[in-house]
């Protein structure tokens, strides 16, 4: 976005700024909206009558898509309005399984697979008559299976593949598991956005009296896969940085992954330090409570856990039962993706919202203007530093 409205006089519109949320999305795409349509009432204050275009403010830039389903299962989407020359984004949250559909008088959660499905749809609706097609999906579909390492499917690559096949030009999403799987797709748009702002403006928030000091403050990467973002963060806040690298037992796999023998560390001393421990996303639970256990055992302090997105996907009491033992102290997930009301109960969890960070993208992309200040943001997080009492070098 940019920083002064008079930065978009000279900024045209790509096209008629057009929302869709997918189901489940419903929510995020009404905060967005809202967003959006204030800033756009300020910008107009800052242009000459004749140089706003009639559709640039409106009520809304929501656009009314319905998701059908029929006995069978069978669904299919439909748009009840024109979306000529719109340029459209998608709203997409593939995890979603608060959202259900009844099949054959059962009722069933909506799996991923079939949140891609309704994505497909959409844009088999809109029929190629938009000026352009964006899809944010903050957790990559599939995105754990981005690499081949058997004879096994490289779902993730297909998928990416085959929404470009249908017309999308871009695909936005936020800490992918692997971000060169947009190899894939050499000539669409794709950009893996970092939460590591959001993340740290939460944590600043809810524990004001964390010392973001070398001699009392550590990042730790619980794997070698979260390395880089991990370093950016230890960077950012001027503190050391650690690992953990996984031992995995190779001849067995469990639930379509090799097991985890033990957790290794290698870094500095934690001794008496709190420590932030960055990861892409929470699962079962069980590497994240293993990391902590290893921490605690080294003798560090507070543990926070800052993660783009908690699964939860065997369930809260393992994490209660860590919480109680005093593993961790806090866990702060993005609202990217579907928060069960038991999640947000819980006082160890934070939810990190991001509808504003999304309506950035959006509004920017709209105005045919570069996401770089948006997607690099080191000077947000000096200045965030800077404003509450922290010193820098």
């Amino acid at each position: 976005m940019a920083e002064t409205p008079g930065e978009y006089q000279q900024a045209v519109p790509v096209g008629q700024l057009g929302i869709v949320a997918l189901p489940g999305c419903e929510h995020m795409a009404q905060q967005i909206d809202a967003y959006i349509t204030r800033w756009r009432r300020d910008y107009v204050k800052h242009l000459p009558p004749g140089d706003i275009q009639y559709h640039y403010l409106r009520d809304s830039y929501l656009i009314d898509a319905r998701f059908l389903r029929f006995s069978t299962g069978e669904g299919k989407a439909v748009i009840t309005q024109s979306v000529r020359g719109y340029d459209l984004f998608i709203l997409c949250d593939c995890f979603n399984y608060g959202v259900t559909y009844e099949m054959y008088g059962r009722e069933y959660p909506t799996s991923p697979d079939e949140h891609f499905s309704n994505l497909k749809r959409v844009i088999s609706a809109v029929a190629g008559k938009e000026r352009r097609l964006t899809v944010i999906m903050p957790m990559l579909y599939e995105g754990r299976q981005h690499r081949r390492s058997n004879r096994e499917s490289l779902d993730c690559a297909m998928a990416l593949q085959e929404l470009v096949h249908m017309g999308v030009k871009n695909i936005i999403t936020f800490d992918a598991h692997d971000p060169r799987v947009q190899n894939a797709i050499p000539n669409c748009g794709f950009e893996s956005v970092q939460c590591t702002y959001q993340m740290l403006k939460a944590l600043i928030r809810e524990v004001p009296d964390v010392n973001i000091d070398k001699e009392r403050l550590m990042v730790i990467s619980p794997d070698e896969g979260a390395m880089s973002r991990s370093i950016f963060c230890a960077n950012m806040l001027g503190v050391d940085l650690g690992m953990f690298y996984k031992r995995r037992d190779y001849s067995t796999l469990k639930n379509g992954r090799n097991p985890i023998i033990a957790h290794e560390f290698l870094g500095d001393s934690v001794c008496g330090k709190d420590v932030i421990v960055v990861d892409d996303m929470i699962s079962s639970g069980d590497s994240v409570i293993d990391v902590c256990s290893k921490l605690k055992e080294l003798g560090a302090e507070r543990v926070f856990l800052c993660v783009s997105f908690g699964l939860f996907s065997s369930g809260l009491a393992r994490m209660d039962a860590a919480y109680k033992a005093g593993l961790f102290s806090k866990i702060f997930t993005g609202d990217m993706i579907y928060t069960p009301p038991e999640l947000q109960q819980r006082e160890w969890h934070v939810s990190v919202r991001m509808s504003k960070y999304i309506s950035y993208i959006i509004d920017t992309l709209n105005h045919d203007m570069s996401l770089s200040r948006l997607l690099t943001p080191a000077d947000r997080i000096q200045r965030l530093l800077i404003d509450n009492g922290y010193r820098l070098g």
